[in-house]
């Protein structure tokens, strides 16, 4: 499965590391075979030191042979967010989670770059949640580069103004005559390393205790992109070492000696669910069985949770698969797919319904007075997050404070929630960070640490490490919700273009259902949720458009839609570019020709600094170069009658954050078996700066595999309230032999840097279903696509 060892590419998992945090029992695994066939094998060409453990429990890379930790009085901190010690080693603090993308490099390399830091001597450090960086707990939303582009300069700027000044006053001269290169400041009479200025300074105590005010800081010059020596080129990471030598650690490695493992019997449905009867007398019956805990959950996160406590995970397993549990029938044990589809046709239709987010004026008029309408609808299946590592936690009392082990997205949702199951004040609830084995929006939300830590708080906080089995994971899980769209436009057929649109987006909607607060303000002051809209609210000229947001009430009470790689912009582009092609045929243009005569970047449309400078002229640019890269429209004459090339184009994610993507799909469509192949995917990408070139590229190729995969081969069903699929036997992400060549051009410039986890999910899945037209004269509406749908068309003769 591509999704699957895409993951164990990006994040092995880790070796149980001794260490006075986590006391872990040798065992002979994956992780041990990596550690001493594999090692052993290549020992002779290749060798790694030991990894220090930091301070977040997350492994940092190796220190030379026989280097020692400086003392922490000694460290010089000119901010926040790094340290340079006594040995010059440079530290990076970073508050993103690392689930894969290489975060910390990429965010490291920003204020080293601007430090004139010696990157073989920096080091990353992910940190625990503490009071100094509240509020910046989020990885999520192609955010981490965009939002600590300008505070990590400023950051980079800030300790080399301070570096440059002291070492100055050491070599007695004057700041201006100092140049920085590698982490040595140069004078005219001498040179100094950045360690051996913080060891003077220790001596003297005239470095270590200053800082800047934030004004100061602002006021710091920064370097221009030409001056720039470490952003936009090759260097190697920093968190991949810790993962080939298997010392990287995981949230589910965690160990402690006193330690109780816990697995949950969950109820069938996530909300509304009430225990009746318990009967353990099979689970006591498995050696190792301790007991179970009815959990009483003050933040509903769990309701209707019961767990097993026992002195080993296979115990735990076994009897909680053994355990009978008898719930309260709940509503939401009523409700189907069809049912959500048929709550969303309804809600479509009132007009009273949802948030209006554009309702220019003219609309009514426009659709009146024209020619012709042309209306479609188009829906999504579920979709789950499947992470290669199932959720889990580990909680406990530790020194009257309730410690999390965790690996999360967004530790500042969740320690609100952590401490109201504690019964404690938010200062007393800690969360120790770890790798993630998978992210992808389901460890936004931190629901799953809750029940560790209640039934720590039920066995007077003792550790309890809380691990779900795949079948839990799959159950429990934070789906994307299924989807309903509608796309009418007025069209005019002297001008061959849209006089006018209406759009509706109906979804569950996973800010609503998890962080409220962060809803966004649409017209008349009505809230909505905007992750359930990202992607619609486009950058074409289309004349007056109305578009509107509609909660699917009805799958928020049923189940808890979850943000999932891409959010909404990984199906309303699938709408959108599927429409805007269908509009193209009926107009008889030419779908890239169509697409760039309403890129036209007037009105709302012309971007604005510093995120979005120049607007949709940069998404003409891109569908452009893509035209022309894959020699549009004359490729399609050179390929054979049952293979197509589609094309897409969108913003990535957010329009106040876009990465302009514009992609193509060649697909071959197998017309007596219905079999679709996507056999090739260009991506053309503006992110702005591309601060690391090579994750970029795997961000992009990920996320155009992720895109693929919920296009053609990866959906589950509701029913009784509940996703059927619950492994590999009934969920189907892409597989390795489905894996299509992938091409990919960033376009060069110096804008800020945009998000790169998500843009490359957009285009994919309206890319393929127009080369699926192209190839076969069969247009699909409902992703995924399977050969089914073709067979049906045929009989249909759509």
């Amino acid at each position: 499965m591509a999704k699957l060892s895409q993951l164990a590419r990006e994040t092995d998992r880790a070796f149980h590391q001794k260490n006075t945090a986590h006391k872990v029992r040798a065992s002979f695994s994956r992780r041990t075979f990596l550690l001493t066939g594999f090692g052993s094998a290549m020992g002779a060409g290749l060798a790694f030191g030991f990894a220090r453990q930091a301070r977040a429990g997350i492994v940092l890379p190796p220190l030379p042979a026989g280097a020692q930790l400086p003392a922490a009085d000694t460290l010089f901190e000119p901010t926040i967010w790094c340290t340079i010690a006594p040995d010059g080693e440079v530290t990076v603090n970073i508050v993103r989670a690392e689930m894969g993308q290489h975060v910390g490099t990429a965010l490291a390399r920003i204020i080293a770059d601007e430090m004139d830091a010696d990157w073989n001597r920096v080091r990353i450090d992910y940190v625990n949640t503490e009071k100094r960086f509240a509020g910046q707990y989020v990885t999520g939303g192609s955010w981490s580069v965009w939002a600590t582009w300008d505070l990590f300069r400023q950051a980079g700027a800030a300790a080399r103004y301070l570096l440059v000044k002291e070492a100055a006053r050491l070599l007695g001269t004057t700041p201006e005559a100092c140049r920085v290169n590698d982490g040595i400041v140069v004078g005219p009479n001498g040179s100094l390393t950045f360690g051996q200025i913080v060891s003077h300074a220790a001596d003297n105590a005239t470095l270590l205790k200053k800082s800047l005010t934030p004004q100061e800081m602002a006021a710091l010059p920064l370097k221009t992109p030409q001056q720039r020596t470490l952003i936009g080129r090759p260097v190697a990471a920093l968190d991949i070492p810790p993962k080939v030598t298997g010392h990287a650690v995981y949230g589910c490695d965690v160990h402690f000696d006193d330690m109780v493992y816990a697995r949950p019997k969950l109820p069938p449905t996530r909300y509304g669910a009430r225990v009746r009867r318990v009967d353990d007398s099979q689970s006591c019956k498995v050696p190792g069985y301790e007991r179970f805990i009815v959990l009483d959950d003050p933040t509903n996160e769990v309701q209707g949770w019961v767990v097993v406590i026992a002195k080993s995970w296979p115990a735990a397993k076994l009897a909680t698969d053994l355990l009978k549990v008898e719930w309260t029938p709940t509503p939401a044990q009523e409700v189907s797919e069809a049912d959500l589809l048929v709550r969303a046709r309804k809600l479509h239709e009132d007009p009273r319904s949802g948030t209006n987010i554009y309702d220019d004026p003219g609309v009514g008029k426009a659709f009146d007075t024209a020619e012709e309408t042309f209306s479609q609808t188009y829906t999504t299946a579920p979709v789950a997050h499947f992470t290669l590592e199932p959720v889990n936690a580990t909680a406990r009392l530790h020194e009257g404070i309730w410690e999390i082990h965790t690996g999360n997205q967004w530790q500042s949702l969740i320690l609100p929630t952590l401490a109201k199951a504690a019964g404690v004040p938010q200062d007393q609830v800690r969360m120790i960070t770890y790798y993630l084995g998978g992210g992808f929006g389901r460890r936004l939300n931190g629901d799953y640490a809750v029940p560790a830590l209640l039934a720590s708080k039920a066995l007077g906080g003792r550790p309890v490490k809380l691990m779900l089995a795949r079948n839990d994971d799959m159950a429990f899980d934070s789906i994307r919700s299924p989807s309903f769209q509608s796309i009418s436009c007025a069209l005019d057929y002297q001008n061959k273009g849209i006089r006018a649109m209406r759009y509706d987006v109906v979804a569950g909607w996973p800010t609503l259902a998890a962080a409220p607060a962060f809803m966004a303000e649409g017209m008349g002051g009505k809230k909505y949720d905007p992750f359930a809209l990202s992607g619609a609210d486009h950058w074409y000229d289309v004349g007056p458009f109305h578009l509107r947001a509609i909660c699917n009430d009805l799958a928020n009470q049923t189940f808890r839609p979850g943000w999932l790689r891409a959010v909404s912009a990984g199906w309303t582009p699938w709408a959108l570019e599927s429409y805007i092609d269908e509009a193209a045929d009926q107009l008889d243009q030419d779908p890239v020709a169509f697409r760039l005569a309403m890129l036209d970047g007037k009105g709302r449309n012309a971007g604005s600094a510093p995120n979005a400078i120049g607007g949709a002229h940069r998404q003409a640019a891109v569908l452009q170069r893509l035209a022309e890269l894959i020699n549009w429209p004359d490729v399609q004459d050179t390929l054979p009658s049952d293979t197509g090339i589609g094309i897409a184009t969108t913003f990535g994610q957010e329009r106040n954050m876009p990465t302009w993507t514009a992609g193509a799909a060649q697909v071959h469509v197998n017309q007596t078996t219905g079999q679709i192949t996507c056999q090739k995917i260009w991506l053309v990408v503006d992110a702005g700066t591309i601060v690391d070139p090579d994750g970029a590229r795997a961000q992009i190729e990920g996320g155009a595999l992720w895109g693929l995969s919920m296009a053609l081969f990866e959906g589950t069903e509701i029913v009784h309230g509940t996703i059927t699929a619950r492994n590999l036997n009934n969920y189907t992400p892409l597989r390795m032999g489905d894996d299509p060549e992938i091409e990919i051009v960033f376009m060069d410039n110096t804008y800020k840097p945009m998000g790169l986890g998500e843009p490359g999910v957009t285009v994919v899945a309206p890319a393929i279903g127009n080369a699926i037209y192209n190839a076969s004269g069969f247009r699909l509406r409902h992703l995924p696509m399977r050969p089914q749908d073709i067979l049906t068309a045929q009989k249909q003769g759509a």
